[in-house]
C-alpha cells in the first residue's frame, strides 16, 4: 500500500494540517474505511475524481481538487453515500465533517502540500 505523509497548507497565514497521501490503488480503495475518525488531519486520494462513504463510521468533508490543487467543489457526506464524480477533479481531499470550514477552505482555494523534502508535486502539476 503506497501512502506517505506530509503537511497540507490551506492558505497563507493558516496553520498546516497533517496529511496522509494515498497514491496507490490499494491505499485509495481503503481510504478512511475501518477508522473511527481522522481528527485534525486529512487524507488526499490521488488520482481520484469521486468518492463514496459506504461502510464509513463518520461523516466527512470532501474537497475535489484540480491538477493544480485548486478546490473546484466541496461537499459534506454522511456515511453510506455515493459522491458525484467531478469532471475536472484529479485529487480528492477528505477530512472529518466540519474540518474544512474550520481551515477556511472554499471553492477557489489553492492548496499546497509539503513532504519531508519540501513541496510535493502530484501528477499533472
Amino acid at each position: 500500500m503506497t501512502t506517505s505523509n506530509g503537511l497540507l497548507r490551506p492558505g497563507p497565514g493558516l496553520p498546516a494540517v497533517p496529511l496522509e497521501i494515498a497514491a496507490s490503488y490499494r491505499a485509495r480503495t481503503r481510504g478512511l474505511l475501518g477508522r473511527d475518525g481522522i481528527p485534525g488531519a486529512a487524507l488526499l486520494l490521488t488520482p481520484a475524481g469521486s468518492v463514496h462513504t459506504f461502510r464509513m463510521r463518520f461523516a466527512i468533508d470532501v474537497a475535489y481538487l484540480d491538477r493544480r490543487l485548486r478546490v473546484i467543489a466541496l461537499a459534506t457526506m454522511a456515511p453510506n453515500r455515493l459522491g458525484l464524480p467531478r469532471l475536472r477533479s484529479r485529487h480528492v481531499l477528505e477530512a472529518e465533517a466540519g474540518a474544512m470550514a474550520a481551515w477556511g477552505l472554499r471553492v477557489g482555494s489553492l492548496l499546497h502540500i509539503e513532504g519531508p523534502d519540501g513541496l510535493i508535486r502530484l501528477g499533472g502539476n
